[in-house]
């Protein structure tokens, strides 16, 4: 079995693309010069709206938003996987997870199925979000293989569904991504937990890069983006800002800890 190493881009994007490249291509800088090719991104990376409405950047299959995006893992020889982007598919909006091999190429996408539905009281208001005005949920988990690495997408939300989990587990993944822009209450209350369980219960490892900040008047994200091992044991936790975190992998120790605690 080997060892890989992976870095987590934990970004505070904004509406404007441009903006949000810039970042990404300065923490791509740093994974390169330590020698890291497999970076994982945060949900709605490329721009994030206000949750009242679409992105006006919206993704398609071959525009250029697309192509952006593309050139970032051609021309740094990387794969960005597990984060997602607004993407317009015939007349609906999606949040999808785009994966990009070290050459540009797709390695398969994933849409979210669970939709973020909340009301939180903050002081005398409460703070509505319904995922489901903006976007249509998918319907297909998706597996993809990157490099050594079998791989289970999701995003943010979908962590509160474990069943998904398991099934991306039984069907052979060695790791599980969960891509998010998690709100700063529940971050608070549940992030951590919630994806040390997923580690736990499936033994194996959990990637989870998160949006960080203020982004608009609305939103406002929690962070701690995560690299958990199939322990449970957090690798590398990214607390608060911009910035790269980053984990060695050893994919034996998945075997390890299935024979000292028989889950399958």
């Amino acid at each position: 079995m080997e060892k890989v190493k992976v870095a987590i881009l934990q970004l505070n994007s904004k509406l404007d693309y441009k903006e949000n490249l810039e970042s990404m291509q300065k923490l791509i800088g740093e994974a390169k010069a330590m020698g890291i090719k497999y970076l994982f991104l945060p949900e709605c990376f490329y721009s994030i709206s206000d949750g009242t409405k679409p992105t006006p950047h919206l993704v398609t299959s071959e525009n250029d938003h697309f192509k952006k995006i593309q050139k970032l893992a051609k021309e740094n020889r990387v794969f960005l996987l597990g984060g997602s982007v607004a993407f317009l598919e015939n007349g609906k909006v999606l949040n999808r997870v785009l994966n990009f091999d070290d050459q540009g190429q797709m390695i398969g996408h994933y849409d979210k199925i669970h939709l973020f539905s909340c009301a939180l009281k903050e002081g005398s208001q409460t703070k509505t979000i319904t995922e489901s005005d903006i976007y249509t949920p998918g319907k297909t988990p998706k597996l993809i293989d990157a490099g050594p690495l079998k791989i289970g997408l999701s995003i943010c939300f979908d962590v509160r569904y474990p069943d998904m989990y398991r099934q991306y587990v039984i069907n052979g993944a060695q790791l599980l991504t969960v891509s998010a822009a998690f709100t700063v209450p529940t971050g608070k209350a549940h992030w951590h937990t919630l994806l040390r369980a997923r580690a736990i219960e499936n033994q194996c490892f959990v990637l989870a890069p998160a949006q960080y900040g203020r982004h608009n008047e609305i939103i406002e994200t929690f962070g701690h983006s995560l690299i958990i091992g199939p322990w449970g044991e957090v690798l590398a936790d990214a607390g608060e800002g911009e910035k790269l975190i980053w984990a060695e992998l050893d994919l034996a120790k998945i075997k390890t800890v299935r024979e000292a605690v028989k889950v399958f």
